[in-house]
Protein backbone atom coordinates (compact mmCIF):
# COMPACT_ATOMS: atom_id res chain seq x y z
CA UNK A 1 0.00 0.00 0.00
CA UNK A 2 2.83 2.37 0.86
CA UNK A 3 4.33 1.77 -2.59
CA UNK A 4 0.99 2.60 -4.22
CA UNK A 5 0.80 5.86 -2.26
CA UNK A 6 4.31 6.82 -3.36
CA UNK A 7 3.50 5.91 -6.96
CA UNK A 8 0.31 7.97 -6.78
CA UNK A 9 2.22 10.99 -5.51
CA UNK A 10 4.78 10.62 -8.31
CA UNK A 11 1.99 10.44 -10.92
CA UNK A 12 0.25 13.45 -9.38
CA UNK A 13 3.49 15.42 -9.28
CA UNK A 14 4.32 14.43 -12.85
CA UNK A 15 0.85 15.40 -14.05
CA UNK A 16 1.07 18.73 -12.27
CA UNK A 17 4.48 19.39 -13.78
CA UNK A 18 3.14 18.69 -17.29
CA UNK A 19 0.24 21.11 -16.73
CA UNK A 20 2.63 23.83 -15.55
CA UNK A 21 4.93 23.30 -18.55
CA UNK A 22 1.99 23.45 -20.97
CA UNK A 23 0.75 26.62 -19.33
CA UNK A 24 4.20 28.20 -19.58
CA UNK A 25 4.39 27.17 -23.25
CA UNK A 26 1.01 28.80 -23.93
CA UNK A 27 2.02 32.03 -22.18
CA UNK A 28 5.33 32.13 -24.05
CA UNK A 29 3.53 31.45 -27.35
CA UNK A 30 1.05 34.28 -26.71
CA UNK A 31 3.90 36.66 -25.84
CA UNK A 32 5.82 35.72 -29.00
CA UNK A 33 2.77 36.08 -31.24
CA UNK A 34 2.17 39.60 -29.94
CA UNK A 35 5.76 40.66 -30.61
CA UNK A 36 5.96 38.91 -33.97
CA UNK A 37 2.80 40.65 -35.15
CA UNK A 38 4.56 43.98 -34.55
CA UNK A 39 7.84 42.87 -36.11
CA UNK A 40 6.25 41.29 -39.18
CA UNK A 41 3.03 43.18 -40.03
CA UNK A 42 0.89 42.12 -42.97
CA UNK A 43 2.73 43.06 -46.20
CA UNK A 44 -0.49 43.51 -48.16
CA UNK A 45 -3.91 44.98 -47.43
CA UNK A 46 -6.23 43.83 -44.65
CA UNK A 47 -9.88 44.24 -45.62
CA UNK A 48 -12.96 43.79 -43.45
CA UNK A 49 -15.09 40.83 -44.49
CA UNK A 50 -18.08 40.34 -42.20
CA UNK A 51 -16.55 40.27 -38.71
CA UNK A 52 -13.02 39.35 -39.72
CA UNK A 53 -10.08 40.82 -41.59
CA UNK A 54 -8.76 39.08 -44.69
CA UNK A 55 -5.36 39.69 -46.19
CA UNK A 56 -4.72 40.31 -49.90
CA UNK A 57 -1.22 40.80 -51.26
CA UNK A 58 -0.79 42.32 -54.73
CA UNK A 59 2.20 43.13 -56.91
CA UNK A 60 2.97 43.82 -60.57
CA UNK A 61 1.51 46.22 -63.13
CA UNK A 62 0.12 44.05 -65.92
CA UNK A 63 -3.40 44.30 -67.32
CA UNK A 64 -4.09 40.66 -66.49
CA UNK A 65 -4.51 39.69 -62.82
CA UNK A 66 -3.56 36.22 -61.60
CA UNK A 67 -5.33 35.28 -58.37
CA UNK A 68 -3.41 32.71 -56.31
CA UNK A 69 -5.58 30.48 -54.11
CA UNK A 70 -3.87 28.21 -51.57
CA UNK A 71 -4.44 24.59 -50.74
CA UNK A 72 -5.69 23.28 -47.42
CA UNK A 73 -3.53 24.01 -44.40
CA UNK A 74 -1.01 26.28 -46.12
CA UNK A 75 0.00 28.51 -43.23
CA UNK A 76 1.50 31.30 -45.40
CA UNK A 77 0.02 31.37 -48.93
CA UNK A 78 1.92 34.54 -49.89
CA UNK A 79 5.32 33.03 -49.21
CA UNK A 80 4.27 29.55 -50.30
CA UNK A 81 3.45 30.84 -53.81
CA UNK A 82 6.39 33.23 -54.01
CA UNK A 83 8.72 30.96 -56.05
CA UNK A 84 6.05 31.08 -58.77
CA UNK A 85 4.46 34.53 -58.52
CA UNK A 86 7.81 36.36 -58.42
CA UNK A 87 8.40 35.00 -61.94
CA UNK A 88 5.09 36.45 -63.15
CA UNK A 89 5.18 40.07 -61.98
CA UNK A 90 7.28 41.24 -64.93
CA UNK A 91 4.27 40.75 -67.21
CA UNK A 92 1.23 40.33 -64.97
CA UNK A 93 -0.46 41.63 -61.87
CA UNK A 94 -0.62 39.02 -59.12
CA UNK A 95 -2.93 38.85 -56.12
CA UNK A 96 -2.62 36.29 -53.34
CA UNK A 97 -5.80 35.92 -51.30
CA UNK A 98 -5.28 34.50 -47.82
CA UNK A 99 -8.53 32.91 -46.75
CA UNK A 100 -9.84 33.27 -43.21
CA UNK A 101 -7.51 31.41 -40.87
CA UNK A 102 -4.59 31.48 -43.31
CA UNK A 103 -1.45 33.64 -43.22
CA UNK A 104 -2.06 37.14 -41.90
CA UNK A 105 -5.86 36.80 -42.16
CA UNK A 106 -7.92 36.45 -39.01
CA UNK A 107 -9.67 33.21 -38.15
CA UNK A 108 -13.40 32.84 -38.66
CA UNK A 109 -16.02 30.74 -36.89
CA UNK A 110 -18.37 31.02 -39.86
CA UNK A 111 -19.40 28.26 -42.23
CA UNK A 112 -16.80 26.92 -44.67
CA UNK A 113 -19.33 25.94 -47.30
CA UNK A 114 -18.12 26.77 -50.78
CA UNK A 115 -20.52 29.68 -51.32
CA UNK A 116 -19.30 31.43 -48.19
CA UNK A 117 -15.64 30.96 -49.05
CA UNK A 118 -16.10 32.11 -52.65
CA UNK A 119 -18.01 35.25 -51.66
CA UNK A 120 -15.35 36.12 -49.08
CA UNK A 121 -12.63 35.78 -51.71
CA UNK A 122 -14.53 37.90 -54.26
CA UNK A 123 -15.27 40.63 -51.72
CA UNK A 124 -11.68 40.69 -50.47
CA UNK A 125 -10.39 41.22 -54.01
CA UNK A 126 -12.89 43.99 -54.71
CA UNK A 127 -12.17 45.81 -51.44
CA UNK A 128 -8.44 45.63 -52.09
CA UNK A 129 -8.97 47.25 -55.52
CA UNK A 130 -8.43 44.19 -57.72
CA UNK A 131 -10.85 43.91 -60.63
CA UNK A 132 -11.62 40.98 -62.92
CA UNK A 133 -11.89 39.11 -65.07
CA UNK A 134 -9.22 37.07 -63.31
CA UNK A 135 -6.95 34.18 -64.15
CA UNK A 136 -7.37 31.86 -61.17
CA UNK A 137 -4.34 29.92 -59.92
CA UNK A 138 -5.61 27.42 -57.33
CA UNK A 139 -3.48 24.85 -55.54
CA UNK A 140 -4.90 21.57 -54.26
CA UNK A 141 -8.26 21.85 -52.47
CA UNK A 142 -8.93 25.40 -53.67
CA UNK A 143 -9.37 23.86 -57.11
CA UNK A 144 -12.98 23.24 -56.03
CA UNK A 145 -13.48 26.93 -55.27
CA UNK A 146 -11.94 27.99 -58.59
CA UNK A 147 -14.14 25.61 -60.59
CA UNK A 148 -17.22 26.77 -58.65
CA UNK A 149 -16.25 30.39 -59.38
CA UNK A 150 -16.16 29.57 -63.11
CA UNK A 151 -19.54 27.85 -62.83
CA UNK A 152 -21.25 30.64 -60.92
CA UNK A 153 -19.56 33.75 -62.35
CA UNK A 154 -18.08 32.77 -65.74
CA UNK A 155 -17.68 36.42 -66.78
CA UNK A 156 -15.22 36.92 -63.89
CA UNK A 157 -12.94 34.02 -64.84
CA UNK A 158 -10.74 34.28 -67.91
CA UNK A 159 -8.91 30.99 -67.24
CA UNK A 160 -7.91 28.52 -64.52
CA UNK A 161 -4.28 27.54 -64.04
CA UNK A 162 -4.43 24.56 -61.71
CA UNK A 163 -1.44 23.71 -59.52
CA UNK A 164 -2.31 20.10 -58.76
CA UNK A 165 -5.90 21.30 -58.21
CA UNK A 166 -8.58 19.12 -56.64
CA UNK A 167 -11.54 18.28 -58.85
CA UNK A 168 -14.92 17.07 -57.54
CA UNK A 169 -14.39 13.37 -58.25
CA UNK A 170 -11.26 13.36 -56.10
CA UNK A 171 -13.51 13.63 -53.04
CA UNK A 172 -16.83 12.25 -54.33
CA UNK A 173 -16.15 9.18 -56.47
CA UNK A 174 -13.05 7.74 -54.86
CA UNK A 175 -11.85 5.96 -51.76
CA UNK A 176 -10.86 9.32 -50.24
CA UNK A 177 -11.10 9.34 -46.46
CA UNK A 178 -11.10 12.35 -44.17
CA UNK A 179 -8.14 12.57 -41.78
CA UNK A 180 -8.88 11.10 -38.33
CA UNK A 181 -10.45 13.77 -36.10
CA UNK A 182 -8.28 12.83 -33.15
CA UNK A 183 -5.11 13.38 -35.15
CA UNK A 184 -6.27 16.75 -36.48
CA UNK A 185 -7.37 18.03 -33.08
CA UNK A 186 -4.11 16.89 -31.51
CA UNK A 187 -2.16 18.86 -34.14
CA UNK A 188 -4.49 21.82 -33.56
CA UNK A 189 -3.79 21.70 -29.82
CA UNK A 190 -0.02 21.46 -30.37
CA UNK A 191 -0.17 24.61 -32.52
CA UNK A 192 -2.38 26.60 -30.19
CA UNK A 193 -0.26 26.05 -27.09
CA UNK A 194 2.94 26.77 -28.96
CA UNK A 195 4.66 23.40 -28.74
CA UNK A 196 5.45 23.67 -32.45
CA UNK A 197 7.98 26.35 -31.48
CA UNK A 198 10.13 23.69 -29.87
CA UNK A 199 10.52 21.57 -33.01
CA UNK A 200 14.06 20.81 -34.05
CA UNK A 201 15.29 22.15 -37.37
CA UNK A 202 14.84 18.83 -39.17
CA UNK A 203 11.26 18.42 -37.93
CA UNK A 204 10.40 22.03 -38.78
CA UNK A 205 11.76 21.65 -42.32
CA UNK A 206 9.78 18.44 -42.69
CA UNK A 207 6.59 20.36 -41.89
CA UNK A 208 7.63 23.44 -43.88
CA UNK A 209 9.81 22.16 -46.77
CA UNK A 210 10.08 25.60 -48.34
CA UNK A 211 12.45 26.55 -45.53
CA UNK A 212 15.12 24.56 -47.39
CA UNK A 213 14.50 26.38 -50.67
CA UNK A 214 17.05 28.70 -52.24
CA UNK A 215 14.12 30.64 -53.75
CA UNK A 216 13.52 32.53 -50.51
CA UNK A 217 15.57 35.14 -48.71
CA UNK A 218 16.50 34.67 -45.05
CA UNK A 219 13.87 37.28 -44.16
CA UNK A 220 11.20 35.37 -46.08
CA UNK A 221 12.16 32.19 -44.24
CA UNK A 222 11.91 33.94 -40.89
CA UNK A 223 8.45 35.24 -41.82
CA UNK A 224 7.47 31.77 -42.95
CA UNK A 225 8.41 30.32 -39.57
CA UNK A 226 6.55 33.08 -37.73
CA UNK A 227 3.36 32.54 -39.75
CA UNK A 228 3.68 28.78 -39.37
CA UNK A 229 3.63 29.22 -35.59
CA UNK A 230 0.63 31.57 -35.90
CA UNK A 231 -1.51 29.90 -38.57
CA UNK A 232 -0.69 26.22 -38.55
CA UNK A 233 -3.92 24.21 -38.60
CA UNK A 234 -6.26 26.91 -37.27
CA UNK A 235 -9.86 26.33 -36.18
CA UNK A 236 -11.02 27.69 -39.53
CA UNK A 237 -8.94 25.08 -41.34
CA UNK A 238 -10.40 22.35 -39.13
CA UNK A 239 -13.86 23.57 -40.03
CA UNK A 240 -13.00 23.38 -43.74
CA UNK A 241 -12.34 19.66 -43.46
CA UNK A 242 -15.96 19.07 -42.43
CA UNK A 243 -17.19 20.61 -45.68
CA UNK A 244 -14.84 18.99 -48.22
CA UNK A 245 -17.18 16.31 -49.51
CA UNK A 246 -20.30 18.47 -49.31
CA UNK A 247 -18.56 21.20 -51.32
CA UNK A 248 -17.26 18.66 -53.85
CA UNK A 249 -20.76 17.26 -54.41
CA UNK A 250 -22.13 20.74 -55.05
CA UNK A 251 -19.41 21.53 -57.60
CA UNK A 252 -19.92 18.17 -59.31
CA UNK A 253 -23.68 18.72 -59.58
CA UNK A 254 -23.10 21.97 -61.50
CA UNK A 255 -21.21 20.17 -64.26
CA UNK A 256 -17.92 21.06 -65.97
CA UNK A 257 -17.44 24.69 -67.15
CA UNK A 258 -16.17 23.52 -70.54
CA UNK A 259 -15.81 27.01 -72.03
CA UNK A 260 -13.31 28.28 -69.44
CA UNK A 261 -9.72 27.59 -70.61
CA UNK A 262 -7.78 25.48 -68.12
CA UNK A 263 -4.20 24.28 -67.78
CA UNK A 264 -3.48 21.78 -65.00
CA UNK A 265 0.01 21.03 -63.68
CA UNK A 266 -0.37 17.60 -62.11
CA UNK A 267 1.85 15.49 -59.89
CA UNK A 268 1.95 11.72 -59.92
CA UNK A 269 3.54 11.78 -56.48
CA UNK A 270 0.52 11.59 -54.13
CA UNK A 271 -1.24 8.46 -55.38
CA UNK A 272 -0.43 6.87 -52.03
CA UNK A 273 -2.64 9.51 -50.35
CA UNK A 274 -5.50 9.81 -52.86
CA UNK A 275 -5.72 6.94 -55.37
CA UNK A 276 -5.98 7.85 -59.07
CA UNK A 277 -5.30 11.52 -58.32
CA UNK A 278 -3.47 12.30 -61.56
CA UNK A 279 -5.96 10.30 -63.67
CA UNK A 280 -8.95 12.15 -62.23
CA UNK A 281 -7.36 15.57 -62.79
CA UNK A 282 -6.21 14.82 -66.33
CA UNK A 283 -9.59 13.33 -67.27
CA UNK A 284 -11.38 16.41 -65.91
CA UNK A 285 -9.31 18.99 -67.79
CA UNK A 286 -9.52 16.90 -70.97
CA UNK A 287 -13.28 17.64 -71.01
CA UNK A 288 -12.56 21.37 -71.38
CA UNK A 289 -12.78 22.90 -74.86
CA UNK A 290 -9.42 24.59 -74.36
CA UNK A 291 -7.87 22.34 -71.74
CA UNK A 292 -4.27 21.18 -71.27
CA UNK A 293 -2.29 19.36 -68.63
CA UNK A 294 1.31 18.49 -67.84
CA UNK A 295 2.45 15.66 -65.58
CA UNK A 296 5.36 15.85 -63.14
CA UNK A 297 7.10 13.30 -60.99
CA UNK A 298 7.50 15.43 -57.87
CA UNK A 299 5.72 16.38 -54.67
CA UNK A 300 2.26 17.96 -54.36
CA UNK A 301 3.95 21.35 -54.05
CA UNK A 302 4.85 21.54 -57.72
CA UNK A 303 5.13 25.32 -57.58
CA UNK A 304 8.13 24.97 -55.26
CA UNK A 305 10.00 22.44 -57.36
CA UNK A 306 9.03 23.34 -60.94
CA UNK A 307 8.40 27.08 -60.73
CA UNK A 308 10.53 27.92 -63.79
CA UNK A 309 8.73 25.48 -66.06
CA UNK A 310 5.29 26.41 -64.75
CA UNK A 311 5.89 30.16 -65.07
CA UNK A 312 7.03 29.84 -68.69
CA UNK A 313 4.12 27.57 -69.58
CA UNK A 314 1.60 29.91 -67.95
CA UNK A 315 2.91 32.84 -69.95
CA UNK A 316 2.70 30.90 -73.21
CA UNK A 317 -0.78 29.61 -72.38
CA UNK A 318 -2.11 33.06 -71.51
CA UNK A 319 -0.64 34.61 -74.65
CA UNK A 320 -2.48 31.96 -76.66
CA UNK A 321 -5.75 32.63 -74.83
CA UNK A 322 -5.61 36.40 -75.15
CA UNK A 323 -4.80 36.17 -78.86
CA UNK A 324 -8.08 34.35 -79.46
Amino acid sequence: MEILKIFGKIVLFGGGLVVVLLLLSTLYHTYKLRNEAKEYPAPGELVQINNNKMHVYSEGQGNITLVFMSGFGTSSPIIDFKPLWKRMTDEYRIAVVEKSGYGWSETSSGSRDIDTMLEETRKALKLSGEDGPYVLVPHSMSGLEAIYWAQKYPDEVKAIIGIDPATPDVYVNSSFELPPKGELYFMFLISRIGLSRFMGRAELEKNVPLLKSEELSNEDKEKLKVIFYKSSLTKTMLNEVKYIQKNARKVKTNGIPINIPMYFFITEGIVNIIPNWSEKLSEYVSEINFGKFKLFDCSHYIHHEKSDIIANDIKSFLKEIYRN
